[in-house]
């Protein structure tokens, strides 16, 4: 802003300097800490072997702590924000705003000064507000995976397949059966995937943590668990996050390239046909 000749680059930097004040430091340290958390969790959630039961104990920490961060976060920013503006010669209070008049009524006590100072102020509408949404959209998103667990828990946790009593193993087992249920078809058997899982259970290597290993076993020792082979299929091609395509790809785009601009419209539509079929024609 004071040794550039560009107008340009002075605009930029006045506009960024007018933001460098000690409110807008605390948010950024508010905004720091919450995404730097939330992307960790998120690029775990993202990996092609995270599973469900994963997922919602990554989730579980996550809410856990924003529920902590929420009680004493405001705190550690302002000690950090204060750090930086010292560093930064800012002075280190809130920037004032102008307060609305509001009108008295008779049965209320006059007061020319505002109920709350500017750092509890901001505290209340922008941090605390910031902390319970991300703490209710987190609460939104483990509901959906609590009802997997809550009819897939015993499939994917091996330590409950295996302390399961008889009776708690039937339960889950005529839950899993109604939840795959489609008018009058059933997926699994609940008589047959229960014999299945009593055999399987006792009969799992020591070392089998994982559901996906659970489904190795079954399709190499070629026993028939054709049930329980059905329902952790489906466990483990349910999906943990949603998420498209970074890059597309257009078979317009690789046939009709800079070097065939001029290439006619039939020739066009038949050379992406052969590319779009090039399965079905070998």
């Amino acid at each position: 802003m004071e040794n550039s000749d560009d107008a340009t680059t002075v605009s930029d930097a006045e506009s960024l300097a007018k933001c460098l004040k000690f409110d807008f430091l605390v948010g950024m340290i508010i905004w720091y800490e919450i995404l730097n958390k939330v992307n960790k969790v998120s690029k775990l959630i993202q990996k092609k072997d995270m599973n469900i039961n994963d997922a919602i104990s990554l989730l579980k920490g996550l809410i856990t702590y924003f529920e902590e961060y929420r009680e004493r976060g405001f705190d550690e920013a302002m000690i950090e924000a204060e750090k930086i503006a010292i560093e930064m010669k800012i002075k280190s209070k809130f920037h004032e705003t102008h307060v609305r008049s509001k009108k008295k009524f008779f049965d209320e006590i006059a007061s020319d000064e505002p109920i709350e100072s500017m750092e509890e102020a901001f505290r209340v509408t922008y941090f605390l507000s910031i902390v319970d949404n991300a703490i209710s959209s987190l609460k939104s998103r483990f509901e959906k995976f609590q009802r997997y667990e809550d009819t897939f828990g015993f499939l994917f946790n091996l330590s409950k397949l295996s302390s399961l009593d008889t009776e708690s193993l039937k339960n889950s087992g005529d839950s899993l059966e109604t939840f795959l249920q489609h008018g009058d078809n059933y997926d699994i058997d609940i008589v047959e995937l229960f014999s299945e899982l009593q055999l399987l259970r006792t009969s799992l290597p020591e070392d089998t943590a994982k559901p996906i290993e659970v489904l190795e076993y079954i399709k190499n020792i070629h026993i028939c668990f054709s049930n329980a082979w059905i329902a952790y299929r489906i466990l483990l091609t349910i999906p943990v996050t949603i998420a498209t395509a970074e890059r597309s790809f257009s078979k317009l785009k690789l046939i009709k390239n800079y070097l065939r601009s001029t290439m006619s419209l039939d020739r066009l539509s038949g050379l992406t046909m052969l590319s779009v079929e090039k399965k079905n024609i070998s």
